[in-house]
């Protein structure tokens, strides 16, 4: 077995995990096409209005952003659940909660400073 062969087979060992997916030109250009769709559609929404209702419109932004956050852990970070005997999936979860946490915490602190800072212009 010459040198190059060898390498050829550790490489194939380390690098490539069951062909499609892992860093693929395919894969790479799929995420990138459905993370330009799911842009697009969001941006078209508001600028023309299309549903005509801001809180309607603001959960369909929220809900395409959701999907394009999958979509980049899929295609661009390689998240599933067989990587790493499960530990991508534990950090997902981590980083769910602590973004919960810092969302539902900011938009507390937000809507307190708004109700009980904002001075009474009609009193003085």
């Amino acid at each position: 077995m010459s040198g190059s062969q060898n390498h050829a087979e550790h490489h194939d060992g380390h690098g490539n995990h069951g062909g499609e997916g892992h860093g693929s030109l395919r894969g790479y250009v799929t995420g990138f096409l459905l993370s330009v769709i799911l842009t697009a559609i969001p941006f078209w929404l508001v600028m023309n209005d299309v549903l005509g209702n801001s809180t309607l419109t603001a959960i369909v932004i929220m809900a395409f952003a959701a999907v394009q956050i999958v979509v980049h852990m899929v295609y661009f970070l390689h998240m599933n659940s067989r990587a790493e005997q499960g530990w991508n999936m534990m950090a997902l979860i981590f980083t769910i909660i602590i973004v919960v946490i810092v969302l539902a915490g900011s938009l507390w602190v937000m809507f307190h400073l708004n109700t009980n800072m904002m001075p009474d212009v009609h009193k003085m």
